[in-house]
């Protein structure tokens, strides 16, 4: 029998990725459990949504550290305190040392809004507009020390409109994250997440059910 899973998820905002994770996990009855919601800012409006459905949360205020490097011990202190099996990053605004990101090695995810390895970094949409590329869209990938690298779970796409700016490119690109994002922690609570020679592969449920 596969064991319940704890996740964490981590946010600065609205933790609109957040959101759409929780409220997959509670319809479709994943084996998991929102350990807690923690944020880096306390008017952070996710940490309200998280709050009302019953999820614990934490502030570990960015601001009031010296350096990167302490914030991010003080952080793996809050976080720790709930044994997370995975660590989700949903809009969390902040670049994290390699220290922080190998302690939570394979077991930590992103979603960027570009089809990596394109366009890393802030500003995605302006620079797939800048480029011209036709098709456009965001990655849910394993956290490693470089920025917006790491091996690929799951990616999504979208087309670049003649007439798109960067805010109806975002909006497109978001309603694919809402979909893409729960389907690839869901695959991790599953056990369906293998990384083999820097790749990730998505075993089916067959395959999943000959290993158990």
């Amino acid at each position: 029998m596969r064991a319940m899973k704890k996740i964490v998820i981590l946010i600065s905002g609205r933790g609109s990725n957040m959101q759409a994770i929780v409220r997959a996990a509670q319809a479709e009855q994943w084996p998991c459990r929102i350990a807690a919601v923690i944020s880096n800012r306390a008017d952070a409006e996710g940490l309200r949504f998280a709050a009302e459905h019953g999820i614990p949360t934490d502030v570990v205020v960015s601001k009031e550290f010296p350096s990167r490097e302490v914030f991010d011990a003080a952080l793996r202190t809050a976080i720790d305190r709930f044994s997370p099996d995975l660590v989700v990053l949903a809009g969390f605004m902040r670049i994290l040392t390699p220290p922080f990101v190998e302690h939570y090695s394979g077991r930590l995810l992103n979603i960027h809004p570009s089809l990596l390895p394109s366009f890393p970094g802030l500003a995605t949409h302006r620079q797939a507009l800048d480029a011209g590329v036709k098709v456009h869209g965001a990655t849910v990938h394993f956290v490693t020390a470089e920025l917006d690298h790491g091996p690929i779970v799951a990616q999504a796409a979208v087309p670049v409109l003649p007439d798109d700016d960067e805010h109806t490119l975002a909006d497109r690109v978001l309603v694919q994250e809402h979909i893409l994002y729960p389907r690839a922690v869901r695959w991790f609570v599953e056990d369906r997440l293998k990384i083999e020679n820097g790749l990730v592969r998505v075993l089916d449920d067959r395959a999943q059910a000959a290993n158990t």
